[in-house]
């Protein structure tokens, strides 16, 4: 069974609608949802890329690298990672992505586009060793320079960290260092699967430091498996003590393909005990409050910085304003404009040999597509958006020509009656209510065919 933790009672709609953790996706990460694309479009992805633009593109071009490898597979973990992979597996891995990008460095649709932003992602990209990080970033800047670019993001698990490894991390240019630390308390890390315990935190935090990175972001998890106040409190209050440039704290949920809910679809665990809605957005609060009053300010609905002049997060704001991204490695999801059409959105495969054997062929491992049309583009960003608490009208009605207060006045004026928000021709703000739980408002959003729809 599932043991809810201080459960509280339902208050409102919105609170009714979900309240124990179940399985299924919460966190919205892009619309529509992924369920709805499918293998039917792929030659729409192709076509695309093969066609110059008419005009010099106005959006913003990222470029994302999946590194799949880890330690140990989180047993909340939905990404298509991989454990048992040997050095020579990496190596061919990391020199499949070097042919896609250099693909995409030939294709009329991104070849000689300058890029905004780098983001390596996992997996764990600290996981690889110095020496292929070096290699594989020398190789990938020779297809797609990235001297200019405003952000390079770079995931990191502490207990791969070594200081040498982090000279290299800094050496390719990384700016934001991103430390999955997500709690510490040893009991939790370990019952949630995770590959660290906090000693490797403060072992490597001398050697992070040294690198002087523009900025280090530390990474939690509201509500992971066996925990309580006592110890969030205490996990809340250490990371404060770490000095990190900015804090981001998600909501433990649980998505089909995880550990955890495989063990509850199957009936194979017993008792889990695992808080609900209400009180993960208390101790997500709770957080915030901590952090506010060491000196933090809210960035979004996730993260607080020290300093909004000096901290920044390009990765984030340029795909919440539609920026295309070229998405990289295994499983990896890529967005691109289509000008007055819409745009496209595309996945590439999901299985090791799928990826691979593409790329030995000379060709894109493209899986899956969904064309999206100028109206779902419009409700992608102005959800993405909401997420940093406040939406302009004035960049809707230059992008799309739409003011999003007529566009959406019907569930606007819903959310508002439930104290999620408030608006005016200006825009959108949310409450601090409504900020707490905004992944479970967005679908109020989407197009009437995509709601009630399983989101991957």
């Amino acid at each position: 069974m599932i043991k809810v933790v201080n459960p509280e009672p339902a208050t409102t709609r919105l609170d009714e609608l979900l309240t124990e953790t179940e399985v299924g996706s919460v966190f919205v990460s892009n619309y529509p949802p992924y369920s709805f694309w499918s293998a039917d479009h792929t030659d729409a992805a192709h076509e695309l890329l093969r066609v110059a633009p008419e005009d010099t593109p106005t959006s913003d071009l990222g470029l994302y690298i999946h590194i799949p490898f880890c330690r140990k597979r989180c047993k909340f973990c939905y990404f298509r990672v991989y454990t048992d992979k040997n050095a020579s597996q990496i190596q061919s891995y990391l020199d499949a992505v070097c042919s896609e990008i250099e693909l995409y460095s030939q294709l009329p649709r991104t070849a000689g586009r300058p890029l905004k932003f780098v983001y390596f992602g996992g997996g764990t990209p600290s996981y690889i060793s110095a020496r292929h990080l070096r290699s594989f970033v020398e190789r990938i800047t020779a297809f797609m320079p990235w001297s200019s670019v405003e952000e390079i993001t770079f995931e990191c698990e502490p207990g791969t960290l070594t200081e040498a490894k982090l000279e290299a991390i800094r050496e390719i240019g990384v700016t934001r260092l991103s430390l999955g630390v997500e709690n510490l308390n040893d009991e939790i890390l370990a019952e949630n699967g995770r590959a660290h315990l906090a000693p490797d935190v403060d072992r490597v935090l001398p050697w992070i430091q040294k690198q002087k990175f523009q900025q280090v972001n530390v990474d939690l998890i509201a509500g992971m498996t066996g925990e309580s106040w006592e110890r969030w409190r205490d996990t809340v209050a250490r990371t404060t003590d770490l000095g990190a440039d900015s804090i981001t704290v998600y909501q433990m949920e649980l998505p089909y393909n995880t550990v955890f809910s495989k063990s509850i679809s199957e009936g194979k665990r017993k008792e889990l005990i695992l808080a609900d809605w209400d009180t993960k957005r208390q101790w997500h609060a709770y957080a915030f409050d901590q952090f506010a009053a060491a000196g933090y300010q809210q960035s979004s609905a996730y993260t607080m910085v020290k300093d909004k002049e000096q901290q920044h997060f390009v990765y984030r704001d340029a795909l919440w304003r539609g920026a295309d991204m070229i998405g990289t490695g295994v499983a990896s999801f890529s967005h691109l404009g289509a000008g007055a059409t819409g745009s496209l959105h595309y996945q590439n495969s999901p299985s090791w040999d799928g990826y691979l054997g593409a790329l030995a062929e000379g060709r894109l491992p493209i899986e899956r597509a969904l064309p999206v049309s100028p109206r779902e583009e419009l409700t992608r960003q102005m959800i993405l958006q909401l997420k940093l608490g406040r939406v302009e009208t004035a960049y809707f009605k230059t992008q799309f020509g739409i003011d999003i207060t007529e566009q959406f006045s019907t569930e606007l004026d819903q959310l508002r009656a439930e104290g999620m928000l408030d608006y005016n021709a200006e825009g959108v703000r949310l409450t601090p209510t409504g900020l707490l739980r905004v992944d479970q408002l967005l679908p109020l959003f989407y197009d009437e065919r995509h709601r009630n729809s399983r989101y991957t």
